[in-house]
């Protein structure tokens, strides 16, 4: 078995991590013998783990999710998988995405 993990930080900072051993894992972090980024921010807390066949699904998983933004960790953690596929649409801010379609030289908006 392998797993995809999220540790909640003590200064608030999520943590994504994959392993095969999830109870030694958890005992490396809670030690500090992990890695600089948990061992400063001890202690921390498992919030999410889910559990893979094999190691390169867990790690892919992983990569995935180092991408989403911290609404989308979230609700991953909270089990709210309904609200994923809002949360994956790209915000445009201010400006009007029209704005980025390419215009002919010259041609004003």
């Amino acid at each position: 078995m392998a797993w995809t993990y999220i540790l909640l930080c003590s200064d608030g900072a999520l943590y994504v991590g994959s392993t095969r051993n999830l109870d030694n894992r958890m005992f490396q972090h809670s030690q500090g013998a992990c890695d600089a980024f948990t061992k400063s921010r001890q202690p921390v807390t498992l919030v999410f783990a889910g559990e893979f066949s094999h190691i390169g699904e867990a790690y892919a998983f992983e990569r995935q999710i180092k991408g989403w933004s911290r609404a989308k960790k979230w609700a991953l953690i909270e089990s709210r998988f309904d609200d994923l596929p809002a949360l994956s649409r790209k915000k445009w801010g201010p400006s009007n995405s029209l704005d980025l379609v390419a215009r002919p030289r010259g041609e004003k908006n």
